[in-house]
């Protein structure tokens, strides 16, 4: 397959940093962005000569296509931006809720109505949408994010249809044991493990091959995939 070039939104951190750097690692150049352009050019260095980065903010949408102007052809498409949000009803911030709102559900919306035309017809093309397993497996002050992750599958049916031959899908994570929110909250964690079915715990390398998975199988769109080693099966 001939070198393609990935933009990864959120690739600073976490499993979106761990993406980029699988995908300069298969060959691939990789596009990265975060909201300030110097530690997001920091962090491209640090992962090699097939990285650059890009400054956006996800959280404001109108800036959003000046932001990425001097993007050219990409092959395939990360949204993988989240914050995360606990907003009890009882003691409900609409301020917090408006932002992830508008993170999710427009910001990722913009960037690919932004980039429509320079995502390459010519090759297969993927887009992923990161919503996350809150969607169908809420907790106490999820009502914000899990609304918007079920969101994220209502958009992948919409743009699987309309975006076509370009295929979306969406990738919903599960408690990923080893990445940095989660890594030092060892008795979370044993909770959590005793959920799956092989008492594990999905790990970000899981996640990447997934992602990169959605992003090159021809065969695949318009589909949700969880990947959390079978939690809440048990």
């Amino acid at each position: 397959m001939a070198e393609r070039t990935i933009l990864v939104v959120g690739g600073t951190s976490g499993i979106g940093l761990e993406l980029a750097r699988d995908i300069v690692a298969h060959g691939d150049r990789v596009i990265i962005t975060g909201r300030d352009l110097t530690t997001t050019t920091d962090i491209a260095a640090s992962i090699g000569e097939g990285a650059s980065a890009v400054a956006v903010d996800l959280s404001e949408p109108e800036t959003i296509a000046a932001s990425l102007a001097g993007v050219g052809k990409i092959q395939g498409l990360v949204l993988a931006a989240i914050e995360r949000d606990n907003n009890n009803i009882r003691e409900y911030s609409i301020d917090r809720a408006t932002r992830l709102t508008i993170l999710k559900l427009i910001g990722y919306t913009q960037t690919i109505h932004t980039l429509l035309d320079r995502l390459d017809p010519s090759v297969d093309t993927g887009i992923v949408l990161f919503g996350g397993r809150a969607k169908d497996a809420p907790y106490p002050g999820s009502t914000t994010v899990s609304t918007i992750n079920g969101g994220v599958d209502g958009m992948v049916n919409t743009l699987a249809l309309e975006l076509a031959p370009i295929r979306v899908n969406s990738l919903h994570s599960g408690i990923i044991g080893d990445s940095p929110f989660w890594s030092s909250k060892t008795a979370a964690l044993e909770g959590y493990k005793s959920r799956t079915p092989a008492n594990e715990l999905a790990t970000m390398v899981d996640v990447v091959d997934a992602v990169q998975f959605l992003l090159r199988n021809r065969g695949v769109s318009g589909v949700s995939l969880n990947v959390d080693r079978g939690w809440r099966l048990t």
